[in-house]
């Protein structure tokens, strides 16, 4: 059984057709990675998307709390590498929910894409966990050095929107940078092959990547500076507007998870752990490493906001449409109405706190 979805199919047919190919790449590749245990054919299913990178949406996916909070629907998790794959998944009607960085989504919901889904939870605040790293060797010691080297990083990414970012900072044209599109892992082998110089990504990759390079910058310096980029809870329009029941119960667990990081770190250690496949040592340093909200922080004017009332969140992505335009990597920004009507509040800020 599937949902009955009335999302307007023929505004997404023409990009569909675009990204078809690639979407249908993307899915058969993820596929390895797809959880639907309990599969139960009479059930609607909630397809969500998360990526490898320490989060609570980690937490709630290893301790199946969304499976108990939503027992008549099948729940499908599905691992993507990347924002711009899940983008991708988004345009093709794949996904439901997706833990994704705000760079991608203020491109997302930029022409030519205009993706009908909106921000209903805010995961973390990048800090050390995403950075830009240089091999050890190579003679770069500041983001200046980059100049006529090889930089990979994932393109349409908040790594990549942060390198961008550091290049203008610094005054360097980054068509003086070789850089390189590549994912997490496969900049990793790069690294190790010597093909690259340096790397922006994120954890737990970026973790590899320091045991045999330094540190440049790091996306926290970034935000100080008026660049912050963020990872997101999204969710589809139209499933926001036939389930938002669903919505709710998603929000509660997350915000649960965010909960369990503040008061029992060794806990959400461990959660995070099975998912990565790491020690909970090593998670655990992971998580120092970023910036988790309270549930109160969460719905403040500074982030989310209450139901009528939008938070900094839209004019966050809003100035990273403007950026993105500014350096050509979109067509221009759209009018900072259309992010602050992308933020998902009903309910708020009562729905988080019942959790």
């Amino acid at each position: 059984m599937t949902i009955n979805r009335t999302s307007n199919r023929s505004r997404a047919r023409s990009l569909s057709a675009v990204f078809g190919v690639l979407a249908a790449l993307v899915l058969v590749l993820a596929g390895c990675s797809v959880d639907n245990s309990g599969s139960d054919d009479s059930k609607p299913t909630i397809r969500l998307a998360y990526q490898s990178f320490p989060s609570g949406d980690l937490i709630v996916k290893n301790n199946r709390w969304l499976e108990e909070a939503l027992p008549d629907y099948n729940i499908k998790w599905t691992k993507f590498d990347s924002g711009a794959d899940i983008n991708t998944a988004f345009v093709a009607e794949e996904v439901d929910f997706a833990a994704i960085g705000s760079s991608p989504v203020a491109r997302g919901l930029s022409a030519p894409l205009n993706i009908p889904y909106q921000v209903a939870f805010v995961l973390d605040v990048a800090g050390d966990n995403e950075a830009l790293v240089a091999r050890n060797g190579t003679g770069i010691n500041t983001v200046a050095d980059l100049k006529g080297k090889r930089v990979a990083t994932a393109f349409a990414s908040t790594a990549h929107y942060s390198l961008l970012a550091a290049l203008n900072q610094a005054g360097v044209n980054p068509k003086d940078v070789n850089l390189i599109d590549l994912q997490p892992q496969a900049s990793l082998a790069a690294w190790q092959r010597g093909d690259v110089d340096a790397v922006y990504t994120w954890l737990p990759t970026l973790d590899e990547l320091r045991k045999t390079g330094k540190t440049i910058i790091a996306s926290r310096e970034l935000a100080t500076a008026g660049k912050p980029t963020l990872d997101l809870g999204v969710v589809s329009s139209s499933f926001a507007t036939e389930h938002p029941e669903a919505v709710d119960k998603w929000r509660e667990v997350q915000a649960r998870a965010l909960t369990l990081i503040k008061d029992d770190p060794n806990a959400a250690a461990q959660a995070i752990a099975a998912q990565l496949g790491t020690t909970p040592e090593d998670a655990a340093n992971q998580l120092k490493q970023g910036t988790y909200l309270t549930v109160a922080e969460l719905t403040s004017p500074t982030w989310l906001g209450t139901e009528g009332n939008p938070g900094n969140v839209a004019e966050n992505l809003h100035s990273a449409a403007e950026f993105l335009a500014e350096q050509q990597q979109i067509p221009s920004a759209p009018p900072l109405d259309t992010f602050q009507k992308a933020i998902y509040t009903k309910g708020l800020p009562g729905v988080v706190e019942q959790q």
